[in-house]
């Protein structure tokens, strides 16, 4: 909810921070009288302009990942992610860059919840309004369209974690909002992630070295406290591997019933390979 966030958060127009009375559940309006409405889906969209980098997931492939995620296949890196998170402060406040569709995110609230009432708030930021629609429904979170290359629309240091599971990252904005002592937890792929569908699916090769490459990036700012792979067998079905090929970038150019051509009529069985590193702010 925008209510629990209005502290967090800072108006991406001037830098001001938000007016708690003239803002509410549907609408944040700045010290400076700049407003921005909720849509009817529960998002903001902060974003100004056109995106710097990226191009937003489609209403296709943010189904593709739905159904995927929904079916369970990355469930050990939800637990694996909301293990790493377990020792925050149960009224923390999380940051989710690129968090889609919430999937990971609900993951670490869940945890943080413990069982009592839920405390923890979070923002999601994703490109893509259709996305946000799922992470919007989320409790006590402030679902809001943004460009992770610009600079965040979140106040200095006033942030317990950050999470980043695929997606891009913007080191020195992560480091600027996160307090000291908080962590950067981030999950990127190994080089075998998928590998056995690369020849059948239109998905991406993966080079050597991506969590060393982001321990190296942060060092300025952060200190890395914990580095594990996490390996674990898929077996897929034709639809399933179709939605997995449609949620990553080849959904751009890639339509449905090629990728469906492609999964082919059997089922796919392959690795999936991660590495989850905890980094904390100095």
């Amino acid at each position: 909810m925008l209510a629990d966030a209005l502290d967090l958060l800072i108006c991406p127009h001037c830098g001001a921070d938000w007016d708690a009375e003239a803002s509410s559940a549907r609408a944040l309006v700045c010290a400076e009288g700049h407003r921005y409405d909720a849509s009817r889906h529960g998002y903001v969209n902060l974003l100004t302009g056109r995106p710097s980098r990226s191009t937003p997931d489609t209403a296709d492939m943010v189904a593709a990942r739905d159904a995927f995620l929904g079916a369970g296949h990355y469930a050990p890196i939800a637990a694996a992610l909301a293990d790493a998170c377990a020792a925050l402060p149960a009224d923390a406040a999380v940051l989710d860059a690129g968090a889609g569709t919430g999937y990971y995110l609900a993951a670490v609230l869940d945890r943080l919840a413990g069982g009592g009432p839920r405390r923890a708030r979070a923002i999601a930021l994703d490109l893509s309004p259709q996305a946000l629609r799922r992470a919007a429904r989320l409790e006590r979170v402030a679902a809001l369209v943004w460009d992770l290359w610009k600079p965040l629309p979140v106040a200095a240091g006033t942030v317990d974690a950050v999470l980043d599971v695929f997606a891009p990252r913007n080191l020195p904005e992560f480091a600027r909002i996160t307090r000291p002592g908080g962590l950067l937890v981030a999950v990127t792929p190994l080089p075998q992630h998928l590998a056995e569908l690369r020849a059948q699916l239109p998905l991406l090769d993966v080079p050597e070295g991506k969590a060393e490459a982001l321990e190296l990036a942060a060092a300025g700012d952060y200190e890395p406290l914990s580095r594990a792979q996490l390996t674990f067998p898929l077996v897929l079905t034709p639809a399933s591997a179709a939605d997995l090929a449609q949620m990553g970038p080849a959904g751009h150019h890639t339509g449905r019933t090629e990728l469906e051509r492609l999964a082919g009529d059997e089922e796919l069985a392959a690795t999936a390979a991660v590495e989850l590193s905890v980094l904390r702010r100095r």
